[in-house]
């Protein structure tokens, strides 16, 4: 990447990565975030709620802390993917996610996997802008 630099996010607002990456990492004025599930921050560790809008709703609260430690937010959002464990679920994942982004609509993607972390019904990552001002 010719000397650019790479900054790698952690906030105590979302949940630890529970493997060998990142919250995010900044890059090329980009910020690439892990895929979040509806876990608490904190020592806990617990999945929240019991229905894919509660845990989509965890899970964006989650993308947005860790978007704000990045130095960037929803509004800055350019690509999501949404991970559901079935597409039963797309309604109740949509209205919440509709409510999260407001008028902004980046641009998604949605698949039904087999299983996800923890037990988990949805996972959302996102691609965003970095502000113009975050540190490099």
């Amino acid at each position: 990447m010719g000397g650019e630099a790479i900054r790698s996010v952690a906030t105590e607002q979302a949940p630890q990565a529970i493997g060998p990456y990142s919250q995010a990492i900044v890059a090329g004025g980009f910020v690439f975030c892990s895929g979040q599930v509806a876990l608490e921050p904190g020592a806990s560790g617990k999945l929240e709620g019991s229905d894919v809008a509660a845990q989509t709703r965890r899970a964006l609260q989650n993308l947005g802390a860790v978007l704000a430690a990045a130095g960037s937010g929803p509004d800055r959002v350019v690509k999501t993917t949404v991970f559901l464990t079935t597409m039963d679920h797309f309604p109740g994942m949509n209205q919440v996610y509709a409510e999260f982004f407001g008028t902004h609509r980046p641009a998604r993607a949605t698949v039904a996997v087999a299983a996800l972390p923890k037990g988990a019904l949805v996972e959302i990552e996102a691609i965003a802008l970095a502000a113009p001002h975050a540190p490099r």
